[in-house]
């Protein structure tokens, strides 16, 4: 396959997908291939959602949108336009070790693998491991050559090339000294921030709600703690995000709300509550479920320096006015580009490389 063709076939797998937010029957737009699969990947995210209590079909949902909107031509063309991907190249093997921790989480990396020319070893998370087979399925039945492309395996890895390990702190050192030997990228936790001026609009703060409380903060992506200025009005906050009330409803977000309140309350923290969410002035970036980190600076310059010098920790900076490269406007923490890479290691690129 040319880089060209690989652009058609995930092109035409993001058109796939799309019918998945069609609001009515009606508006579906299926192909003779789209009806094959149709029935069964509705049936898989079902699944999921049994499978998985975080992975709700609002959630699973969200996530198909996101990569029907970034699958298409005019993304992938943009996206792969300053890369050098030769077509004769004798592809390599690349393992990728997936999280689960959100819908669909690994996709990117499977992406960029197939993009680049290389074939794929995927060892899926337990938890989430009903989607993608059947979107592996359906564009093999757009070009049979992907089915020799894509393996998927359960076992200990073996016979690959390179590998992309995503996990937490403590695997990441297993997968250092496992895969030493390897070309690799291994991703270790990192955590989203938000920073707050005052001034923002009702509308900047729902969609720093919706980075806030997608996927219920599952992922790298989601905002876990605030900058705040001196003598913030939190009310103005709290209202702003008031529209996610009905997030408590949820069993395993409720368990984790009331787990860590009693936790809190017993050992004397001093925390604010809306019913469905608490602040805890923290220093650290990683809060549990239900519990958003908060810290006050006095200078924006000041806290610029510092976050800058925490790189490493953070995947995404959300503010106002976002200007440097892991930085985004309020509500698009969830809605990367292609070319936003996780941990800012450029994907594509290594790939490349490997058949240098």
């Amino acid at each position: 396959m040319t880089i060209k063709e690989r652009i058609s076939y995930f092109s035409k797998l993001g058109d796939f997908l799309k019918n998945f937010n069609a609001e009515s029957d009606s508006a579906l737009n299926l192909s003779e291939i789209d009806k094959k699969y149709f029935d069964e990947l509705e049936y898989k995210i079902n699944s999921a959602v049994h499978y998985n209590g975080w992975f709700t079909k609002d959630n699973v949902l969200f996530a198909l949108k996101q990569w029907s909107e970034a699958l298409t031509t005019a993304n992938l063309e943009a996206w792969v336009k300053d890369y050098v991907i030769k077509d004769d190249i004798s592809p390599k093997t690349i393992a990728i070790i997936m999280a689960g921790n959100i819908p669909l989480v690994g996709f990117h990396d499977f992406l960029s693998v197939l993009m680049s020319g290389n074939n794929v070893l995927i060892k899926p998370s337990d938890n989430d491991k009903q989607l993608l087979p059947i979107l592996c399925n359906y564009l093999a039945e757009l070009n049979s050559e992907f089915e020799s492309k894509i393996t998927f395996t359960q076992e200990k890895l073996e016979n690959f090339d390179a590998v992309i390990a995503t996990g937490s702190n403590n695997t990441a050192r297993y997968f250092e000294y496992y895969f030493k030997n390897k070309p690799n990228i291994i991703r270790k936790n990192r955590n989203s921030v938000a920073i707050i001026r005052g001034d923002e609009t009702e509308t900047e703060l729902k969609g720093l709600a919706e980075d806030i409380f997608r996927y219920y903060g599952l992922g790298c992506r989601n905002v876990s703690k605030l900058f705040l200025p001196k003598n913030y009005d939190f009310d103005h906050f709290y209202k702003g995000i008031y529209h996610w009330n009905d997030i408590i409803n949820q069993n395993k977000y409720a368990n984790n709300y009331d787990y860590n309140k009693a936790v809190y309350l017993m050992s004397e923290f001093n925390i604010l509550d809306n019913g469905f969410l608490m602040l805890k002035e923290d220093e650290g970036f990683g809060s549990p479920i239900s519990v958003l980190f908060y810290e006050y600076y006095e200078d924006e310059a000041q806290l610029q320096q510092e976050l800058e010098e925490k790189a490493d920790q953070l995947q995404c900076v959300v503010r106002k006015e976002a200007s440097a490269k892991n930085e985004v406007k309020f509500g698009e923490t969830q809605q990367p580009h292609l070319w936003d890479y996780a941990d800012g290691v450029d994907t594509l690129q290594f790939l490349i490389d490997l058949n240098q």
